[in-house]
């Protein structure tokens, strides 16, 4: 308590409490690294390289900088580049199409379903061109998109497929991980993701050992040999520091994910008597609720009940793709993605992290039911 009278704030995530749990573990590993030394492509990294991918049901892992790296340096990897066509959401964070961008390439955006946010893959074929040169579905929130029509329609067209997997550490698609379902993928481990780090940090996952190569080239100046550069690469290394902290984290991620999934339980048996739409999942796959998303029509008395509860909040995200002024040289005009804009105003993301109790649920849920 903050005093006899005030309970304590709800945090949105609450990492504090996290690190409280796995301190003697990671503060040893961090320790570890330092009396080696080795703080740029050392052994902790390579370490968990295999162990992430592993987790993921694939060959090749490379650790990179941050999850928008990630994203570029997969599609660079795929050879996109200027005067080719990605396809991604309208309804996702920026850095999907940013990635896409800083490629040289352009992003053409396709609307989300209204069920669980996720691409519209029935929106997909109608935006390939002769340009078209990939599909970068976003498996948003904490479940997978909709891969096999994705795949189908990739296959088809002679499209590679990249997975935006930042939100989604070990999510399933019908039994198997995001990560292991298309040509390549893209993870983040910002701090609040489901496996973060404590800084900046990112992974490429693959079974296709061409581009795992390319990956390592292009993450490392372009050198196998210090100092003989073989491609014109850049600088976007995962540190050894942080792969020490992940391989402590990842041992525990199956069991925070399913406290994650209990407490996305909680929420809809407090809820179910309100006027919040809740979160859906996908029947072909499993959450991992890395955020937990509702709706309402009236966004800001919810926001308002929430502050006066003690219970912190989020927006995931207040403005579509097509919206934001960086994105304007697109040209898409208002109603071009309509679901996209339905929602964006509508949504708010309650706290979510593995260790909310039931205490903590029912105050949101009072707050919300008096709202």
């Amino acid at each position: 308590m903050t005093s006899s009278m005030t309970p304590e704030k709800i945090p949105f995530v609450d990492l504090q409490q996290q690190y409280q749990s796995i301190k003697g573990d990671v503060d040893a590993a961090i320790a570890a690294v330092l009396q080696r030394g080795d703080f740029i492509l050392g052994g902790d990294v390579a370490k968990f390289e295999e162990e992430f991918a592993a987790f993921c049901g694939v060959s090749h892992c490379l650790g990179v900088a941050n999850g928008t790296d990630a994203l570029k340096l997969a599609l660079e990897a795929c050879g996109i580049g200027p005067g080719d066509e990605v396809i991604t959401t309208a309804h996702t964070y920026i850095a999907t199409a940013l990635a896409i961008s800083q490629c040289g390439a352009t992003p053409v955006l396709v609307d989300c379903e209204p069920d669980f946010f996720l691409i519209d893959v029935s929106k997909i074929e109608a935006a390939i061109t002769p340009k078209t040169k990939a599909i970068l579905p976003v498996h948003l929130y904490g479940q997978s998109a909709d891969m096999d029509p994705i795949l189908d329609i990739a296959k088809r067209h002679k499209l590679v497929v990249v997975e935006d997997a930042c939100q989604a550490h070990g999510a399933t698609y019908k039994g198997k991980k995001v990560g292991s379902l298309g040509d390549i993928a893209a993870f983040s481990f910002y701090p609040g993701k489901n496996l973060g780090a404590y800084g900046d940090g990112g992974a490429i996952t693959t079974n296709n050992a061409e581009l795992a190569d390319k990956i390592k080239l292009l993450r490392n100046y372009g050198q196998r040999v210090k100092y003989e550069h073989l491609v014109k690469g850049g600088n976007s290394r995962l540190d050894t520091v942080q792969a020490a902290v992940l391989r402590v984290k990842l041992r525990h991620l199956a069991d925070w994910n399913l406290g994650r999934a209990n407490g996305a339980t909680m929420y809809g048996k407090a809820l179910a008597g309100t006027t919040l739409k809740l979160p859906r999942i996908a029947p072909y796959g499993t959450h991992v609720f890395h955020l937990y998303v509702v709706r309402t029509k009236d966004r800001a008395g919810l926001m308002a009940a929430l502050d006066a509860a003690g219970s912190q909040h989020g927006i995931h995200y207040p403005i579509p793709i097509h919206r934001q002024v960086a994105m304007a040289d697109l040209g898409y005009g208002p109603g071009s993605f309509p679901v996209a804009e339905e929602v964006a105003p509508e949504i708010l993301s309650l706290p979510m992290f593995p260790e909310l109790t039931q205490a903590q649920v029912d105050r949101v849920a009072a707050a919300c039911q008096g709202f």
